[in-house]
C-alpha cells in the first residue's frame, strides 16, 4: 500500500472526501507499549470531532482520531472484481429481492416497505434503493411507524462491499441507534459449473410447488400459513429440490428461483444425520441443471457471514463475494 510521495507519508484526504472510499494509515498504542502503524480501506462514512469513521467492505466500522493519522488517500471506489459474471449492486440487489418478495409492500419514494408476517428479515424488511423523499429522520419515523402498526420490529436491509452500495446509510443508521443484527454475504458465479458438478443428481426431486414434507425439512417459522406460502413461492420461476430420507422428513432440500439470465439458491438445507454424503452438492446441481434449461447463465446465492461450512463449500464451487448485507433494526423506544 503505497502512501508516499517523494518518499515522505502523506495525509492527501480532506472532509471533502466522505463518501469516497479511501485508504489510511494510523497509529494504535502508545509509546509505553510501543507504536505500531495499522491500515484501514473502505469508504469514510464520516469525520466530525476530530474522529474519521471507515466502513469496510464488510460493514465493519473503524474509528480512528484524526490525531493519529500518517497518511491516507482516496481510492478507486471498488476493486477490479477478479471472478464472476458482471453485476452491479442494484441489478443483484432488485433479482434477490423477487427471490423473497413480501405479502404486501408500501412504496416510500425509492425505498420500499415490506412485510410478510415476520417470515424472513429479507420479506420485512426496508429495500432503500435510491431517496425516500423525506428527510432521513422523517423517513424513519415512518418506517417505525409502518411496521409498529403490524406489530413487527422495524429493519432495514442495507449493503456494504460494491460500488453503489450503502456504507454512509449504515453508518447513519448507526449514528441514530439503529444496530445490525445479521449481515451475510451475496454471492455469484457461473451456472454452468454448479450443473457440471459431480452428483448423484438422480436421488434429487424437483417440484414447481412445495409440499409438507419440504416444510418439515425447512423449520424456519412456526406455523407454515399462506405467508410462508406465497413467500417461499414468490419469483419468476420458482423450483423446489428434495431428497428421500427416512420417514417422511426429506434427507436434503433446496430451492432455486430463475430470473431472466440469474438463477438463485435459497433453502439448501441437509439433515445433519445425512451431512458429508454430498446432498447439498446434488440439490444444487440438480436445480442448476433445470435453470439452465430455461436460459439461465450465472448463479446467486446468500450466506450468513458466520456459516463456515457453507462459505467454504460455496467457495470451492466458485462463488465469489460480490458484497455483503445487512439487517439493522431500529433501537428501542
Amino acid at each position: 500500500m503505497e502512501f508516499t510521495a517523494g518518499g515522505r507519508l502523506e495525509v492527501r484526504l480532506t472532509h471533502a472526501d466522505v463518501g469516497k472510499r479511501v485508504s489510511v494509515r494510523y497509529v494504535t498504542g502508545s509509546a509505553g507499549q510501543g507504536e505500531r502503524f495499522t491500515d484501514a480501506v473502505g469508504v469514510l462514512t464520516s469525520w466530525d470531532a476530530g474522529v474519521l469513521l471507515i466502513t469496510r467492505r464488510t460493514g465493519e466500522s473503524v474509528r480512528i482520531a484524526e490525531s493519529s493519522l500518517v497518511a491516507g488517500k482516496v481510492v478507486p471506489s471498488a476493486p477490479a472484481r477478479r471472478r464472476g459474471p458482471a453485476a452491479s449492486f442494484e441489478e443483484l440487489a432488485r433479482v434477490t429481492a423477487r427471490a423473497w418478495e413480501p405479502v404486501e409492500s408500501e412504496p416510500l419514494g425509492e425505498w420500499t416497505l415490506r412485510a410478510a408476517s415476520g417470515f424472513t428479515r429479507r420479506a420485512n424488511s426496508v429495500l432503500p434503493l435510491g431517496d425516500p423523499g423525506l428527510p432521513l429522520d422523517a423517513a424513519l419515523a415512518r418506517v417505525r411507524e409502518w411496521y409498529a402498526v403490524r406489530d413487527l420490529p422495524a429493519y432495514i436491509q442495507t449493503a456494504t462491499g460494491a460500488e453503489g452500495t450503502q456504507e454512509l446509510l449504515c453508518a447513519e443508521l448507526e449514528r441514530r441507534g439503529w444496530r445490525s443484527e445479521v449481515s451475510a454475504e451475496v454471492r455469484t458465479g457461473g451456472l454452468a459449473p454448479v450443473g457440471d458438478l459431480d452428483a448423484d443428481v438422480d436421488r434429487v426431486r424437483l417440484s414447481r410447488s412445495v409440499d409438507d414434507s419440504w416444510l418439515r425439512r425447512y423449520q424456519r417459522f412456526g406455523e407454515p400459513g399462506a405467508h410462508v406460502l406465497k413467500v417461499l413461492g414468490s419469483g419468476p420461476s420458482v423450483w423446489f429440490a428434495s431428497v428421500p430420507g427416512t420417514g417422511d422428513i426429506p434427507a436434503a432440500i433446496g430451492r432455486c428461483v430463475v430470473d431472466g439470465r440469474w438463477a438463485g439458491f435459497l433453502a439448501v438445507e441437509v439433515d445433519p444425520a445425512y451431512r458429508r454424503q454430498g446432498l447439498a452438492t446434488a440439490v444444487m446441481a440438480a436445480l442448476a441443471r433445470r435453470a439452465l434449461d430455461e436460459g439461465a447463465s450465472a448463479a446467486w446465492l446468500q450466506v450468513e457471514t458466520d456459516n463456515d461450512g457453507a462459505r467454504a463449500m460455496y467457495e470451492a464451487m466458485g462463488f465469489a463475494v460480490h458484497h455483503h448485507y445487512h439487517h439493522y433494526r431500529a433501537a428501542e423506544e
